[in-house]
């Protein structure tokens, strides 16, 4: 067994949805969204699995929900002060 290959954290899914769904990919590097997925998993717990479709089918829907916000809150955390470090690094 791999763990790389056999294991991931589920929130890994959710950030690369939410950074899909605002479309950063058209407006930012692949370095700032590197960074940001650093900043946005750091900032919600480890939730590993195996399969997807186990988390489709055991997941309740309220407990879903409230990933999405957690994730939601920690993405637009980070793109903001990823957002504020450009700002200072271009006036300097």
């Amino acid at each position: 067994m791999k763990l790389d290959d056999d294991i991931h954290n589920y929130y890994e899914q959710l950030v690369l949805e939410r950074i899909s769904k605002l479309a950063l990919e058209k407006t930012k590097s692949p370095n700032f969204l590197a960074d940001l997925c650093c900043l946005a998993l750091n900032q919600v717990p480890p939730r590993y699995i195996r399969y997807e479709v186990d988390m489709a089918f055991y997941l309740p829907l309220n407990e879903r929900q409230q990933m999405e916000m957690n994730v939601e809150y920690a993405v637009d955390k980070a793109l903001r002060f990823l957002d504020q470090n450009e700002k200072k690094e271009q006036e300097e």
